[in-house]
């Protein structure tokens, strides 16, 4: 048990100054003064000064590693659990990528089973670039009813040279199937939407759209700001579907995408919902550039931190609100992935919880009522972590 006094408490909105009572895996109690009896076997954490959000939930991660579009010496490796830890992430959504063929949803599945055994909460999307995608089952939607980690279908690629060019029908299959297998698992649903750097590239959905009874909020686009074409048309996009954020890969495309924390501001500014908008790190994954002919001529990695990196620098170099640009790493995504114990300080919740200072730092973090990171310092690492 662990007992946060006098927290200035983001939920992501503002609660003002409270206690914080965690109880097993949840959160209990919160309340102006929480007294208990000294009998009790407590921790109590003199949280005065410090700002309390939730843990973040980064929806795009490749956490059983990816690439390999330079060969097989660039393939990435997995995600350490201090990985997450040090940029407050305390929730990540697997994901294959590029490499259907090389990798299988199984090593995304085990990984997920590995997160939560070593403390933090985890799901996955079944699929990968590729339509037809690899599943367990054979078809998307008997994956998402019937296995409880996989929470929708994705990445899929469309608009990029690496896309396998799903037709509009295939398309509509997919989407479809994912929907009904989210309606009879209890899950989103949703299928998230690698957005490449073709001209019109939100078309495909469009045209699924216009063909089916599907809504947009059945897609999930990520990469929207990797240009600035892609970017323009994500601002009339996003009022009507989701949009997300990539935040990793900015610092190493600098001369092509929008810093992620201007292009929060940026979406808001042009009219759409901050419940639409998301930032996620595509972390672990490759970030690949190609020259006019489609040859490799850069490569690095992407890593959670962003994020969390991204979202204080909307505070900060933005003047966004801390509650505004917390809910795009928070309660945004657990509301578009109905992951509904994830996502605000709230009683009933998962105690998933991250403590900043007056610099942004962190200073304390739990997950699933578990301290992981104490007085600035981890104290929790990955299996064969050092």
């Amino acid at each position: 048990m662990i007992l946060f006094k006098n927290a200035e408490v983001f939920a992501p909105d503002y609660l003002g100054k409270k206690d914080v009572f965690i109880a097993g895996k949840q959160i209990v109690a919160i309340e102006d003064s929480i007294e208990l009896p000294a009998s009790l076997k407590v921790e109590v954490v003199d949280a005065t000064g410090l700002k309390m959000i939730p843990g973040l939930l980064d929806a795009h991660v490749h956490i059983a590693g990816a690439g390999g579009e330079g060969g097989p010496a660039t393939r990435t490796p997995e995600m350490q659990l201090s990985m997450m830890l040090e940029g407050g992430v305390t929730t990540v959504i697997g994901c294959l990528g590029t490499d259907g063929f090389g990798r299988t949803p199984e090593s995304v599945l085990m990984k997920v089973k590995a997160l939560r055994q070593e403390g933090v909460s985890a799901w996955m999307y079944i699929g990968s670039y590729q339509v037809p995608t690899p599943t367990f089952f054979g078809d998307v939607g008997r994956d998402i009813t019937l296995i409880e980690e996989i929470i929708g279908v994705g990445e899929i690629a469309i608009s990029d040279h690496r896309s396998s060019q799903p037709t509009t029908p295939e398309l509509i299959r997919l989407v479809e199937h994912a929907r009904v297998g989210g309606m009879l698992g209890g899950k989103a649903g949703i299928v998230n939407m690698h957005m490449g750097d073709a001209q019109d590239p939100f078309r495909p959905i469009h045209e699924a759209v216009e063909k089916s009874e599907l809504k947009y909020k059945q897609f999930y686009p990520t990469h929207v700001n990797r240009n600035d074409y892609i970017f323009e048309d994500a601002k009339e996009y996003g009022k009507k579907g989701y949009v997300d954020i990539t935040a990793s890969s900015y610092p190493f495309f600098p001369q092509y995408e929008i810093k992620p924390a201007k292009a929060i501001k940026q979406l808001v500014e042009a009219g759409v919902p901050i419940e639409h908008i998301t930032m996620t790190s595509d972390a672990c994954g490759s970030l690949p550039d190609f020259d006019k002919d489609g040859n490799l001529i850069q490569l690095d990695m992407g890593m959670p931190k962003s994020i969390f990196d991204e979202m204080v620098d909307a505070v900060r170099q933005e003047q966004m609100p801390l509650q505004e640009a917390v809910k795009t790493v928070t309660s945004n995504v657990a509301d578009i992935l109905k992951l509904s114990q994830k996502g605000r300080v709230a009683v009933g919740k998962d105690a998933d919880v991250v403590l900043l200072d007056a610099n942004f730092e962190i200073r304390h973090l739990t997950a699933m009522g578990r301290m992981m990171t104490r007085d600035g310092k981890m104290i929790v690492k990955g299996t064969y972590e050092r």
